[in-house]
């Protein structure tokens, strides 16, 4: 291995004594230079060598080629390159090879090659490395996206960009992407010769027998792409995004007319169908007599207006919620959109609201769209017609805990008086496991509706719940509210009829520990009452817990000669990381740190 070792570092002494003669490096640094590459030869020779070993080198000989690239700047001498950079980038194009060989799988080692061979222009060896990593691995599309795009925007070749597409269909013939950036080559390479013809014509240069074939300058290889995808990828979806592209290049109008009238006579069963044809209406230029601020609003009004009639018509011919959801989500970004005239928007929520009453009648409307409408009917100022679909809503979506809480929202902001009553209707009808939003929402709305002897019937029904989410929420909220309406004595009663029935939170006990600690003269034995229930409840798992219960008693009111037997009943109580993590706060405490 020495004398394998000794012959690299002996092959480095031409480049290095140059770098040293042009001055780019002094004698130190190609010491230095010596003295690490030589660490980093033995390495890549070592029987057990891994891939940081060659990853290391590569990257410190890239570096020393960064740095001779600023060097050369600073000193204006670009001369020697063959015998200096050359070199170095041949080292680590070998040393690449070697890894790729070896850990073929790596994709990001193939592509660190990739970016070594574009930055330091070694166009060649990037064509061997695509045609390496390719054999491979095949059976990645964007790989073979990847190759046909270098070789057409850095080796300006088309004919290898097309081979490699080719070559790549025959092993993904139904993927989509692949055929989109074949397509999309296929056409920026008609306009790059329509450029070139341009240029020659415009310096009235004579090429002789050569012509520019009239098929290819129109797009014809691009068409034949997309006749073989649109034959093997079916759908509206994957034809639009063929459309689109062609949308780009400015001499593809037959082609992209073509494309458009299949998609009209080939997908009229498809939602994106139709949702393309209708926001096409939009793209209609303003005539120059509309550039004030209502002409404009008038355009709009007008073009929206067709929209909204191709999407009538869609849904007329496609009944199905995907055509609804489009048409409703079309009038729904152009109803979001800012306006000063106040026509223009009264018009859109008009629009809005009809569409969605439309889908509502073919139950068709999904349920994530009928809070837009209740806030669309609300700002029209229609309490009604509000009321009348919140409850359409709940009928529609019985079973829906959000819809329910939508629709009870929505009935106590308008105050109606049926709102108490609908409350018991919706938790008989959704799933109680879901129903905690709904307990917390009634709670609310009887604090502020109904009087204080409803609302503690209200709690004591919620706390004999048999779900425990549900019962130990509502005994929180319980006990918070008997402070605020009661005062200390009515939330220690609260407290004390509830402390022996599980389940609790944790915020149950801490929210009396603060009641109590807001007293004028806290009591200590009540406080350690509540740390005790609340230790035997979490202990085990809160390590928080025992630290708070410590701090009260080094606190003002409390015994500081307790916190040992609290140490040790914690130590004893705690479970896996608790314990690491009890111990560690309370070494802080004791320090004065925590």
């Amino acid at each position: 291995m020495a004398e394998v070792v000794q012959r690299r570092i002996e092959e480095r002494i031409p480049e290095l004594e140059q770098l040293e003669r042009v001055g780019l490096f002094t004698k130190k640094e190609i010491r230095s230079i010596l003295k690490r590459t030589t660490a980093l030869e033995y390495k890549l020779h070592r029987r057990d060598i891994t891939k940081d070993d060659f990853i290391a080198y590569i990257q410190y000989e890239i570096n020393v080629l960064e740095l001779i690239k600023k060097r050369r700047a600073n000193l204006g001498y670009f001369f020697k390159r063959e015998e200096i950079e050359f070199v170095i980038i041949q080292r680590v194009i070998n040393a690449f090879r070697r890894a790729t060989s070896k850990w073929q799988e790596d994709i990001q080692l193939w592509l660190s090659h990739v970016a070594f061979c574009k930055k330091w222009a070694t166009q060649g060896e990037l064509s061997k490395v695509f045609s390496s990593m390719l054999a491979v691995h095949p059976d990645k599309p964007a790989l073979w996206i990847m190759a046909a795009k270098c070789e057409l925007e850095d080796r300006n070749s088309s004919e290898s960009a097309r081979h490699l597409f080719l070559r790549a269909l025959r092993f993904h013939p139904d993927n989509k992407k692949v055929y989109q950036e074949y397509f999309r080559m296929e056409l920026m390479h008609a306009e790059k010769l329509r450029k070139q013809q341009a240029e020659l014509e415009k310096a009235k240069i004579d090429v002789g027998e050569y012509e520019f074939s009239q098929e290819i300058l129109s797009g014809k290889l691009a068409e034949v792409v997309y006749r073989d995808a649109t034959q093997k990828i079916k759908g509206a979806e994957f034809m639009l995004s063929l459309l689109q592209i062609a949308s780009i290049f400015d001499f593809t109008k037959d082609l992209q007319a073509s494309i458009l009238q299949e998609l009209q006579s080939q997908h009229t069963d498809d939602s994106v169908t139709w949702d393309f044809m209708a926001k096409r209406e939009l793209e209609v230029t303003v005539t120059p007599e509309l550039q004030t601020a209502k002409g404009k609003a008038s355009d709009a009004d007008r073009k929206e207006e067709r929209c909204c009639a191709v999407y009538e018509e869609g849904v007329k011919n496609l009944n199905t919620e995907a055509m609804w959801t489009c048409y409703i989500n079309f009038c729904l970004d152009r109803y979001k959109r800012k306006t000063n005239i106040q026509e223009l928007k009264d018009k859109r929520r008009q629009r809005l609201l009809k569409a969605m009453q439309g889908a509502h009648q073919a139950s068709l409307l999904p349920e994530t769209f009928y809070k837009t409408w209740l806030e669309a009917l609300l700002s029209s100022g229609d309490e009604d017609a509000t009321t009348q679909i919140a409850m359409a809503a709940t009928q529609r979506f019985s079973q829906s805990a959000e819809t329910w809480s939508l629709a009870l929202q929505t009935l106590v902001k308008l105050g109606r008086a049926e709102a108490g009553d609908l409350f018991q209707e919706a938790l008989a009808h959704v799933n109680p496991k879901e129903s905690l939003p709904l307990w917390l929402q009634w709670i609310r709305w009887s604090e502020s509706s109904q009087s204080v002897e409803e609302t503690e019937a209200l709690f004591q029904k919620g706390v004999l719940s048999p779900f425990p989410a549900i019962s130990s929420t509502v005994k929180e909220k319980y006990l918070d509210w008997s402070y605020r309406t009661g005062g200390y004595k009515k939330a220690r009663k609260t407290f004390t009829s509830l402390h022996e029935h599980r389940p609790f939170t944790k915020a149950f006990f801490t929210t009396m520990i603060q009641i109590e600690k807001q007293q004028e003269i806290p009591k200590m034995s009540s406080i350690r009452d509540c740390y005790e229930r609340a230790l035997r409840e979490f202990g085990s798992s809160d390590h928080d817990l025992w630290l708070d219960y410590i701090k009260e008693e080094r606190g003002p009111h409390g015994q500081p000669e307790n916190c040992g037997k609290l140490h040790w009943r914690a130590m004893k109580a705690l479970e896996g990381e608790g314990v690491e993590h009890f111990t560690t706060s309370y070494t802080l405490l004791q320090t004065g740190h925590l």
